[in-house]
């Protein structure tokens, strides 16, 4: 059944989704197209600076790191975090 200007009638999106599996699950068969008349302009600011550093890392040391930093229950970014400042530590 088409409306009075020809295009298909959309669903009602729910209020709130119960979950992302829901949200995404209305979304991968809805086009936000559809919804436009229901949008409203928002204004945002994003700041893209980070207080990480990338550095290239060995893969063999990288390799190492990651099974340490399994063995002692932490990630591997924290592990080689810890490993470099107590090293800076001591050279200090």
């Amino acid at each position: 059944m088409r409306d009075k200007h020809g295009s298909s009638p959309k669903d009602e999106l729910p209020e709130n989704f119960a979950s992302l599996e829901q949200f995404w699950g209305v979304w991968d068969s809805h086009s936000s197209a559809d919804y436009e008349d229901l949008m409203e302009p928002v204004e945002v600011e994003i700041d893209l600076t980070s207080s990480k550093v990338y550095l290239a890392l060995a893969r063999d040391l990288l390799s190492k790191a990651r099974t340490q930093a399994r063995k002692q229950g932490v990630s591997t970014e924290t592990l080689i975090n810890l490993w470099l400042q107590e090293k800076l530590t001591t050279l200090a």
